[in-house]
């Protein structure tokens, strides 16, 4: 059967244009929260109605086909209906992380996608500036918003892996946005994908210096930082107190976050802090209560850690509260 192409503005969703031209000018950042199952999009929507937070619902590759792009496309719509059901219709951007390929993108701008990131940073420079331009052609036709990447960060998340950062060169950042049209660059300042970012006794430090430079070279124009989780110690703590084995997990602290959402930064990307508060939650109540066997009794506490979480990150670090 042939597949029918939607396109996102039939689902409710809006592209990133206007939010991240609002936020740079702004001086806050738009919260780009991972999901993939019901309780993660409970929770997104109901921390950012509660706050009038815009939000940016991001969906990777591994994500997708786990909860299927059908049903994917459905959520998406339904998340919009559900924040006007709450009382605050806020902007919702659905958006592809780490697209590796330009079918991939593609395919997601026909399934209601109304933003993609193309992620080329693994390729040659060349070869980075040619597939981004090949997407944002397409994308644009649609009025598709696309994030490229320049420069490499280090860790482990989903089908993302690096061992080594490679810092982004504020001087390769003007001719790759003039050449590909991108509407937004993912940049290498420091940040790490995964809860195990850093060794211990490291003092993980974002190169405000270098995001200082980009933004002189390219004013105004939207940046985003990947691998911002902060990996909560209480949070660790509770996973590492129920059964739970995570050594040395060490993330970016909040207020060089905050610095950086005051500035170019406009978009930041939340996902392994999310992940934590959900596998706290659950290994807490499967621990504290081993007859439970409902779902609902360990998913519900993990949503609702999740969205607590959520919430002080909108509030606290991105500063996106009331913007919606």
């Amino acid at each position: 059967m042939e597949k029918m192409s939607v396109s996102y503005k039939d689902l409710g969703l809006v592209n990133s244009r206007d939010l991240f031209a609002k936020a740079v000018k702004g001086g806050y950042a738009i919260p780009a929260y991972n999901f993939n199952n019901l309780e993660q999009l409970q929770a997104i929507i109901m921390a950012c109605a509660e706050t009038a937070s815009p939000v940016i619902l991001q969906v990777s590759k591994g994500a997708r086909s786990y909860a299927n792009e059908t049903l994917l496309k459905f959520l998406a719509q339904g998340a919009v209906a559900y924040a006007a059901e709450l009382g605050t219709p806020v902007p919702i951007v659905l958006h592809l992380d780490h697209g590796d390929s330009f079918e991939l993108c593609k395919d997601c701008i026909e399934s209601g996608f109304s933003s993609v990131m193309i992620d080329g940073s693994h390729l040659s420079y060349e070869d980075n500036v040619a597939l981004t331009k090949k997407v944002v052609e397409y994308a644009h036709q649609y009025d598709v918003t696309v994030e490229g990447e320049l420069g490499v960060l280090a860790g482990i998340e989903d089908e993302v892996s690096a061992a080594h950062h490679t810092y982004t060169q504020p001087e390769e950042v003007e001719d790759f946005v003039s050449k590909t049209g991108v509407d937004s660059l993912a940049i290498s300042i420091g940040t790490s994908h995964g809860a195990f970012k850093f060794k211990p006794g490291e003092d993980p430090k974002i190169r405000l210096d270098i995001l200082s430079e980009i933004e002189q070279r390219i004013p105004g124009f939207p940046i985003v930082l990947h691998g911002a989780s902060s990996v909560p110690q209480e949070l660790v703590q509770i996973i590492n107190a129920h059964g739970g084995k995570l050594k040395d997990a060490i993330g970016i602290s909040e207020d060089q976050l905050r610095l950086a959402a005051k500035s170019a930064v406009c978009k930041i990307n939340i996902d392994s802090d999310g992940r934590l508060a959900m596998t706290a939650a659950v290994r807490k109540v499967l621990d504290e209560k081993p007859e439970e066997f409902d779902p609902r009794k360990y998913l519900g506490p993990a949503r609702d850690s999740l969205k607590k979480l959520y919430i002080h990150k909108i509030m606290n670090v991105l500063g996106s509260n009331g913007k919606a």
